[in-house]
């Protein structure tokens, strides 16, 4: 795996020195073969500050367990063959008594969106901890609201994990997928629903949380299933976006 990673890492050709300090990244989460080009891309900015980023607070969608809110997990650290990553526990206490906040396991345990994350984060950056936050039926202000009460400083990151547009042809895709980057560009949820991005709750929590800190989108990369393993029939689109 850390050899994956590092190939996909190795293929960014973008400079990040060359960007301003990400708060914010918007990042995919399928297989690394499909996605993990592109999620490069984002966690490649993260490097030139990879000794001062101390939280990763990780929100993505809940793809197999559905609930109310958003779910926070029990466990003490979560486990990828690069090593174990502490929650912060803090963290989640200070949300945890917010009304959207649950505690679910259950959503957790065969998750993919925030686990896939996990070893790019832990190739890129040095000594961090994670709030991992599962968001199911909730609205932006509730995904708002608890992305504004771990805000912190530039110690704090988030990492959205959300696919895009879902099994369409090659060209509708990009359709698809140029409509929801020129959404988030403008820090617009109104357009942006399931049928565009399947983490488009939490994406739509952030796009309302950077609009009232004044932050800036810079689009990394846009790509789908298509461009990085061939088929073009029936694809997964895929962008990887920073807020500054």
């Amino acid at each position: 795996m850390q050899r994956e990673v590092a190939e996909c890492l190795a293929t960014v050709t973008r400079r990040p020195q060359s960007l301003p300090p990400a708060k914010a990244l918007i990042v995919p989460h399928a297989g690394y073969a499909y996605s993990g080009p592109i999620a490069a891309s984002a966690y490649a900015a993260l490097r030139p500050r990879r000794s001062c980023i101390r939280r990763i607070v990780l929100v993505g969608p809940s793809h197999r367990v559905a609930f109310r809110g958003l779910a926070l997990s029990s466990a003490d650290a979560f486990l990828t063959p690069l090593g174990a990553i502490d929650v912060a526990r803090d963290a989640a206490d200070l949300v945890r008594g917010l009304p959207q906040v649950c505690d679910l396991d259950r959503a957790h345990s065969l998750e993919h969106s925030l686990e896939v994350q996990l070893p790019f984060l832990q190739s890129v950056l040095e000594q961090f901890d994670i709030v991992p936050l599962l968001v199911g039926d909730a609205t932006p202000e509730e995904v708002g609201g608890v992305l504004e009460a771990l805000w912190g400083g530039p110690e704090t990151v988030f990492v959205i994990s959300s696919d895009l547009s879902h099994y369409q042809d090659y060209s509708t895709a990009q359709r698809f997928d140029r409509a929801t980057t020129r959404a988030i560009e403008a820090l617009d949820v109104a357009p942006i629903d399931g049928e565009h991005a399947c983490g488009c709750r939490p994406i739509c929590g952030l796009l309302a949380v950077a609009r009232a800190h004044g932050l800036h989108v810079t689009t990394l990369d846009v790509r789908n299933s298509g461009d990085t393993a061939g088929d073009h029939r029936r694809v997964v689109g895929y962008g990887a976006y920073a807020f500054a």
